[in-house]
């Protein structure tokens, strides 16, 4: 077993992480097996001249990643555990969205029982993303992250210095970003991406003909959400808005009280809002469009059963493009498709 276990003197990398990653290729390899024990402290310090302090080090984090047991008095051993023979996949989601957890189940179904996914939720929050991440560095083939963080003062960031940090800290060639085109994208094995400005405002080309037909376009983009979104989103509309010298406006939210006027056209990103809006609609006694239209941001199955209008990434091809290529191991960068969905709402 100890020939198993390989250490390179000349890398950088420290060497308990070294250990590490090798009983953990040497599980997923199959080479060591369930049960079987593994050489004690003093053994592995004795071969590889390394003092006891490193090799307990290797060994405790391997504990808290529950790879291996220990037991009294007989040593440390292989624990039942999920890395066994597969692509171990730990995946880093912002937030539990319909629309989020269509990437990660595509992921799951196509990843299938070549890989073990391990779905975390930060909750865009630094501080629990970042104890995600150093809680079980080490632990898997493959990091999976969304970059979506908020601040204090609930505006969307797409990483922080802190954020960039813990990812440096990870191997270039295990690293995923979905999502989001922002943040660490240099050398790393793969990233797949949304452009928030250039496709909303590519998407409302789409549906031009149709755009051109209301007095004004009115986006509702929610300054303070719990879950923030990208202000790329703002500059696309805008963007769009000027080069067709169309009248906008942009609201942070659709009020209980607020004013519908025919010849309008809606842009919401919030489910909330959505179903205030259409509460307004149907109090108003306007017709979904023809007096009033509706365009919503991101696909739902709920949107699609309505009738609703949508402007949307493909988050089932997303899931599934990323798990083929790590499967594949065949990384790179891509552009997710993002599309006009035309419904009866506009």
């Amino acid at each position: 077993m100890l020939d198993l276990i390989k250490i390179n003197p000349k890398s950088r990398k420290p060497k308990y992480l070294q250990i590490v990653d090798s009983i953990i290729e040497n599980i997923a390899s199959d080479n060591f097996k369930i049960d079987e024990k593994l050489p004690s402290i003093n053994n592995l310090s004795e071969e590889f001249y390394l003092s006891r302090d490193t090799v307990e080090k290797a060994y405790n984090l391997l504990k808290e990643q529950k790879v291996i047991v220990s037991i009294k008095g007989k040593g440390y051993f292989v624990n039942r555990t999920p890395l066994i023979a597969k692509t171990n996949i730990l995946f880093l989601i912002n937030k539990l969205s319909n629309y989020k957890m269509k990437v990660y189940n595509s992921f799951v179904a196509h990843a299938g029982a070549k890989a073990y996914v391990d779905l975390q939720v930060y909750h865009c929050d630094e501080g629990l993303f970042l104890n995600l991440l150093n809680k079980n560095f080490g632990a898997y083939d493959y990091y999976v992250v969304m970059p979506h963080f908020k601040t204090e003062s609930l505006n969307h960031v797409s990483t922080t210095p802190e954020v960039e940090k813990a990812l440096a800290k990870i191997s270039k060639d295990k690293l995923v970003l979905l999502d989001n085109n922002k943040g660490p994208s240099e050398d790393i094995f793969l990233q797949i991406y949304q452009d928030f400005q250039e496709d909303i405002y590519n998407a409302l080309n789409e549906g031009i003909e149709k755009i051109l037909g209301y007095n004004k376009l009115v986006l509702v983009y929610p300054e303070k959400s719990v879950y923030p979104y990208p202000k790329r989103i703002l500059h696309g509309f805008r963007k769009f808005c000027v080069q067709h010298h169309l009248d906008f406006e942009i609201y942070d939210e659709i009020y209980d009280e607020m004013i519908l006027k025919k010849g309008d056209l809606f842009i919401v990103i919030e489910e909330n809002d959505l179903v205030n809006l259409l509460k307004r609609i149907r109090e108003r006694d306007l017709v979904m469009g023809k007096e009033i239209g509706v365009i919503s941001y991101n696909e739902t199955p709920l949107k699609e059963l309505l009738g609703i209008t949508v402007i949307s990434t493909n988050f089932v091809k997303m899931g599934q493009h990323a798990a083929e290529r790590i499967l594949n191991k065949k990384g790179g960068r891509f552009k997710n498709d993002f599309n006009f969905i035309d419904r009866n709402s506009i």
